[in-house]
């Protein structure tokens, strides 16, 4: 038996965190594993421990490999979502001038028909570019040519 009753010691070194792994035996002989967080914080190290002893080991585990297959499961869901929103997006600004047309919005106001709201964007379609719409005024600029006189 080593120091402090460890029988075995298993290190994981991360970024920023150290992880032990300790298989340890107490003075009346009962086996149990302590996980040691260790994380250098503001230059102090900073520990923590939980302890899982032998009889328990089991159910631990089965509760940490169900919380696993969540995170898997919900990464996976996360990722297929992520995926199919970039497939509609690249579907909606790669598609033809027709469709783009035809999936441009339409705003009419209320009470206002389809056919309505159709012929008034035709209208504004017709109309020559001497008209500009800017807000709520409408700009006509006039296409007469001044001509100055000299004196």
């Amino acid at each position: 038996m080593g120091i402090r009753g460890e029988i075995y010691t298993n290190q994981v070194t991360l970024d920023n965190r150290s992880y032990f792994f300790n298989v340890k035996e107490n003075r009346n002989g009962d086996v149990f594993l302590q996980i040691v967080e260790s994380k250098i914080k503001d230059g102090l190290d900073d520990r923590r421990a939980i302890v899982v002893f032998a009889d328990d080991m089991q159910k631990f585990l089965s509760g940490m490999e169900s919380s696993l297959n969540f995170i898997e499961k919900d990464r996976k869901e996360k990722a297929k979502i992520k995926a199919e929103k970039k497939a509609a997006k690249e579907a909606k600004y790669s598609a033809s001038g027709d469709e783009k047309e035809k999936a441009k919005k339409v705003y009419r106001r209320k009470g206002e028909s389809r056919l309505v709201a159709e012929k008034k964007s035709a209208k504004e379609a017709k109309k020559e570019s001497s008209v500009k719409k800017t807000g709520k005024v409408i700009h006509v600029t006039s296409k007469r040519t001044t001509t100055t006189q000299e004196f």
